[in-house]
């Protein structure tokens, strides 16, 4: 009788074995074609260009973004494209001064000075004008620093003086774009009631400003077609600058996600490098380039001369309403210190 129970209880234990491989036979196929097919559609959603999320519990669906393919674009665009963007702009723009300085030297005041200035720029315009031009100096080499840092300057430097550098860089762009941010609206406040275009625009860009040998001074007001145009490329490129700016000083907000963050970024840099090429001009217009220039911002006067030369309706507005003041043109001008 214990011989038949032995017999009973291996022939269960057999047969409990074999019932066990047959269910988890199946279920290891199973598995493995789940495993197999998850794996393919990885793979096609890869190619596809979509990004692989998961299943989470928390709030925050970025976190559930695995694999995110278009960020390996932005990567390229950032260390590849944006060093030839920028360096195409900066120093093309860098050569061309050079070259039209050595073709047209600096542009004099054709009849010389006259011993007599008037009033261009207050005292508050030259305030706003240097808040926005120095914060934006600043602004512009530390947003350079993380374009061309890491190639230019880390060698240089050494990591511990690049990264400190870097540290101060990244505070430095952060806290003084505020300062820019109101300097480009109150310059927009100031100056856009005299930056509408007009006919005298038209006939300006005919002549090429007069920045050509002929001597030729092309009809004015008080900004030229040259001027409204950096005036609108400011107000609307730093418009863009600042809103792109914040959204990435301030990240995922307004429902912005990771590829939305990735475009403000392109955005910002290339929008950064042409502003700064374009300011490249501007300085040298106003300083090496045209004699009597850089007094219109430092002083707030220009000489009698440059402004009958570089702005003639202008010139003979602010003459004419300093003759119907009853004062005659000694209310608008003054002798040369």
């Amino acid at each position: 009788m214990a011989q038949l129970f032995a017999n009973i209880r291996f022939i269960a234990a057999a047969i409990a074995l074999a019932f066990a491989v047959a269910l988890a036979a199946p279920a290891q196929v199973s598995a493995q074609t789940n495993a197999a097919t998850s794996e393919q559609q990885l793979l096609n959603q890869l190619k596809g260009g979509g990004a692989i999320s998961g299943r989470i519990t928390i709030p925050d669906a970025k976190a559930a973004n695995l694999i995110h393919p278009a960020g390996r674009d932005w990567r390229t665009f950032r260390t590849v494209t944006m060093n030839w963007i920028g360096g195409i702009a900066i120093l093309g723009m860098i050569a061309l001064p050079v070259i039209f300085y050595l073709w047209r030297g600096t542009i004099e005041i054709e009849s010389g000075r006259s011993g007599r200035t008037m009033v261009r720029f207050n005292g508050f315009e030259r305030f706003v004008h240097w808040l926005t031009a120095a914060t934006f100096v600043v602004l512009g080499l530390t947003g350079l620093n993380i374009t061309f840092g890491r190639s230019l300057l880390l060698p240089i430097m050494g990591p511990d003086a690049f990264s400190a550098w870097s540290e101060w860089a990244k505070y430095a762009h952060n806290y003084l774009s505020f300062g820019f941010t109101i300097g480009v609206v109150l310059m927009f406040l100031m100056w856009i009631g005299q930056n509408f275009p007009n006919s005298a625009d038209i006939e300006w860009l005919k002549q090429g400003g007069g920045m050509g040998k002929s001597h030729k001074h092309p009809p004015a007001w008080k900004f030229n077609a040259g001027q409204k145009l950096l005036y609108w490329f400011v107000v609307l490129g730093g418009s863009a600058m600042i809103i792109t700016g914040y959204l990435l000083m301030f990240p995922f907000y307004y429902g912005m996600d990771v590829s939305d963050m990735e475009m403000a970024q392109m955005f910002h840099a290339v929008i950064g490098v042409l502003f700064i090429a374009l300011i490249l001009a501007h300085i040298y217009i106003g300083t090496l380039g045209m004699e009597g220039s850089f007094e219109a911002m430092s002083r707030g006067t220009v000489d009698v001369n440059w402004a009958r030369e570089h702005h003639p309706l202008w010139y003979e507005e602010e003459m004419g309403q300093g003759a119907r003041s009853g004062a005659g043109s000694g209310a608008r001008t003054q002798p040369a210190e």
